[in-house]
């Protein structure tokens, strides 16, 4: 009976240790599955945190790039801005520009006008001058007076030995003569109705040699200019009416060149004889206004 008892112990001493062993092994299998879980899960995890890492690094470099992107734009930006500004001030400079270009031509145009009016008179003046030079020269040609009548100039030249003695101012009788005869014939011309208005100013010039001084030359030249003047003028004249005489006042001028435009012998030296002289010239209105436009433009033309 006991040892029937023995063994029913054995036998469930046996089976509890039997069942703890398959518990155990349960347990140790779970153990290892949890641990293979977790294990599993931490691989998973160092995976994923990398992945992560590796986002993380790929979203800073996306950063960065679109950081630079960003101010590649703000600076695109700038330079737009001030190529926007610099495109600004150039249309303003060319606004300018041609603003003053249509001043220029406004002015090129009333400058053709000006110059075609003063074209016009200048072809009158020249007309004119050629008329009076020719009638000068049909009323002197024939003429016993030693004068000359310049071609381009219409300037008369009379030899101061006729009017004056060496070095002296006061005509001479032959001189008083020469005037007398001369005077009334150059001024029949140059005050006749069909000039008179044309004419702007007759000049009385004197001229010396090169011998002595420039202002003893400009005084003798000057006082010789008067002399011929104040005896065409004076009231004991009686070649010239006294209409004649106040139509000569009115335009009669005088001046002394001294020795300051010699005449020249053909090798270059001075011809004294010549270079002492009295000439009589004209001018005509405007003719000194254009004169002086046309060497204005000859001055700007030859300036390009």
């Amino acid at each position: 009976m006991r040892r029937a008892n023995r063994l029913t112990r054995d036998e469930e001493t046996s089976y509890w240790l039997s069942y703890s062993d398959m518990m155990a092994g349960l347990l140790l299998c779970f153990v290892l599955i949890i641990s293979l879980t977790v294990l599993r899960s931490k691989v998973m995890y160092d995976e994923k945190q990398n992945e992560l890492a590796g986002k993380e690094q790929e979203l800073i470099i996306q950063s960065q790039e679109l950081e630079n992107e960003r101010l590649t734009i703000e600076e695109q930006g700038a330079k737009l801005n001030a190529q926007e500004l610099k495109l600004s001030e150039q249309e303003g400079e060319l606004l300018a520009q041609q603003r003053k270009l249509e001043e220029q031509s406004r002015l090129l145009k009333e400058l053709e006008e000006l110059m075609g009016e003063q074209q016009a008179k200048l072809d009158n003046i020249i007309g004119i001058r050629s008329e009076l030079i020719e009638a000068l020269k049909k009323e002197f040609e024939h003429s016993s007076l030693s004068i000359a009548v310049d071609e381009n100039t219409g300037a008369i030249t009379m030899d101061s030995s006729i009017l004056f003695e060496y070095n002296r101012s006061v005509l001479k009788s032959g001189g008083r003569d020469f005037l007398g005869e001369f005077m009334p014939r150059y001024l029949k011309i140059l005050l006749s109705p069909k000039y008179r208005n044309y004419i702007s100013e007759i000049v009385i010039e004197g001229h010396t040699d090169t011998d002595g001084s420039y202002l003893s030359n400009l005084e003798l030249s000057q006082q010789r200019a008067y002399s011929v003047a104040d005896y065409c003028t004076s009231p004991g004249s009686d070649f010239l009416t006294d209409r004649e005489k106040e139509e000569l006042e009115k335009v009669l001028s005088t001046v002394g060149r001294s020795y300051s435009e010699p005449i020249l012998r053909p090798d270059g030296s001075v011809d004294a004889t010549a270079s002492r002289r009295v000439e009589i010239l004209f001018r005509l209105r405007d003719e000194e206004m254009i004169r002086e436009m046309m060497e204005i433009l000859n001055e700007t033309s030859n300036d390009r």
